[in-house]
């Protein structure tokens, strides 16, 4: 699937010139902060049910270290429609999701905090402004004949031939990112920067947060630089903050493959036992038949495998089940759909009709395969790469190598595959500036949200963070599937305890919430994981999440992938 995922994110960069004396010592913030903001339309589409947004561009240095190009970011800002607490700065992720339409789908969807709030977004340095096509993105060319010409590729396959073609593409990504004048600026320590200077340009004292994933550990770090400037921080799916980044993608493999084995399988069994199994060791039967089956229709395994890894939305779960039911009845001559008692069934076909034009019954795992090949590879994200990478010293692609030849054969969804397929392996430039871990003065305006059976952000790298930075909470989701908890997941127990942080001052110590059903299912099925339950842990009732609840948490799935 990398070719579906891993093309051009809308970004933009704008340089132009600005005279520095040399040798002048001045804060660089003095340059810059003095520019109005001048709020006005926004170029993507209005939120829906949502309050109305502006926006605005900010002029910032390329590198604020040595202030000289310049380039813009653009935010907006949905204004608070009561008595004003601050500013919230929302972000989704990636590394290089754009966050400005983020700010009005959490004023939709959390309005007494938009009553207190301006909330923010912003669409982070190499991201560019989203909805306009005049700013295209900050994207790396890589030359297709750089790139494998197989179309069965298998990392199962240890030869050496196969393992030669799985490395050409993570080093010609890496190379051509490295090539570009634009990457060493496009970190986390320059993009924290630009945060510090929205505050001041909004004119308050403070700026309180709200990051999902990667923007966990954006959040973090603008903290450790700034610690006079944070406010209250909610890190939502965190990666270890307080380690290394590259780590949270490294732990993929493991975390994918318990997400796979104890929560879709058994959930498979449920609500489609007459084309899967009735049991989950009989869906993982079903599912390695079919993996045998897709490339005899144009399917490479890795790319069916990749459509399992990664699962951390209601859309690419529904995607996961589609492509799993299509590719069973196939292989067994069966006409889709069958009849079926899943209350999912109806969601396949909408998607079906939506995603590939044809209702579920005229689908085939051919056309599937087609739309998975779209992306030509010629354009990749340059700020996914750029941060991912560049943000710290990174390990050896031999390095990789290694991991891979451990992690296949205990985790074997995603194991031989990631080791083999991380630009970061080739990356040779150095970091230009440091990132300091979390001060301890700090760690009390903190609270980190975190899912028990998070596919994209393990929980083991939140409770890493947590326990390297004595004092802050942390609020654990039993049997949590999803990516991103809070505002979007219709988790009432998660949304109290952060609405409470953030209006009444009040943050809760370490808690577990209970989960909620996963899709077509009124209760939760508890699984064996690292959050203990405790003995009065029930489901979380709530409401269906609405289409926009489950667009927004899918962008911010999408765009953690390592892919």
């Amino acid at each position: 699937m990398r070719r579906l995922i891993g093309g051009t994110l809308t970004a933009a960069v704008l340089l132009t010139g600005v005279a520095v004396p040399a040798g002048a010592a001045v804060d660089p913030f003095d340059t810059y902060d003095n520019q109005q903001l001048v709020w006005g339309p926004c170029q993507f589409e209005p939120v829906e049910s949502a309050p109305p947004a502006e926006c605005a561009l900010v002029t910032v240095p390329r590198d604020w270290a040595r202030p000289g190009a310049e380039l813009r970011v653009s935010i907006s800002r949905v204004a608070a429609t009561g008595e004003r607490l601050g500013a919230l700065l929302v972000n989704p992720g990636g590394p290089g999701v754009q966050g400005t339409s983020l700010a009005p789908a959490v004023a939709a969807f959390q309005p007494s905090v938009a009553q207190r709030y301006d909330i923010i977004g912003m669409d982070p340095r190499g991201t560019g402004q989203e909805g306009n096509a005049d700013l295209p993105g900050f994207a790396c060319e890589v030359p297709k004949d750089r790139l494998s010409t197989w179309t069965d590729l298998d990392a199962r396959d240890r030869s050496r031939d196969s393992i030669a073609e799985h490395r050409k593409a993570p080093r010609a990504y890496a190379e051509a990112c490295q090539s570009e004048a634009l990457t060493p600026y496009v970190t986390t320590w320059q993009t924290a920067h630009d945060m510090e200077l929205v505050r001041r340009l909004l004119g308050d004292t403070t700026l309180n947060y709200l990051g999902y994933s990667y923007g966990t550990w954006l959040g973090a770090k603008y903290a450790s630089l700034f610690p006079d400037s944070a406010g209250k921080l909610v890190l939502d799916s965190s990666v270890n903050w307080q380690g290394r980044l590259q780590a949270a993608f490294e732990d993929w493999p493991m975390i994918n493959q318990r997400h796979f084995e104890d929560m879709f399988l058994p959930w498979m069994s449920r609500q489609f036992p007459e084309i899967v199994g009735a049991t989950p060791q009989e869906a993982a039967s079903t599912w390695e038949r079919a993996r045998a089956y897709v490339p005899t229709v144009g399917v490479a395994p890795d790319t069916y495998d990749s459509v399992f890894t990664g699962m951390g939305s209601q859309i690419r779960w529904v995607f996961g089940a589609l492509l799993f039911t299509l590719a069973a009845q196939e292989m067994n001559g069966e006409q889709p759909p069958p009849a079926s008692s899943s209350a999912v069934s109806g969601r396949l076909d909408t998607m079906a009709r939506e995603t590939f034009g044809v209702p579920m019954s005229e689908l085939t795992v051919r056309r599937v395969a087609a739309a998975l090949d779209e992306d030509d590879y010629l354009l990749v994200s340059g700020t996914r790469y750029a941060v991912a990478c560049g943000d710290q010293v990174t390990r050896s692609a031999a390095w990789y190598r290694r991991l891979s030849d451990r992690q296949g054969p205990r985790y074997p969804l995603f194991g031989w595959a990631y080791g083999l397929g991380e630009p970061c392996g080739y990356w040779s430039d150095a970091p230009r500036q440091a990132l300091p871990t979390l001060p301890r003065r700090v760690a009390g305006n903190v609270l980190v949200i975190q899912g028990e059976l998070d596919p994209q952000t393990g929980y083991e790298q939140a409770r890493a963070a947590v326990r390297a930075a004595p004092g802050v909470s942390m609020v654990s989701v039993d049997d949590a599937a999803y990516h991103g908890q809070y505002a979007f997941e219709e988790n009432p127990c998660v949304d109290g305890m952060v609405n409470v942080f953030l209006l009444r001052n009040s943050r809760p110590g370490n808690a577990t919430c209970p989960g909620v059903p996963l899709p077509g299912e009124s209760r939760v099925y508890p699984v064996d994981g690292p959050v203990e339950s405790g003995p009065a842990s029930r489901s979380a009732a709530r409401t269906p999440p609405s289409r926009l609840q489950e667009e927004v948490r899918d962008r911010i799935s999408t765009g953690n992938r390592p892919f």
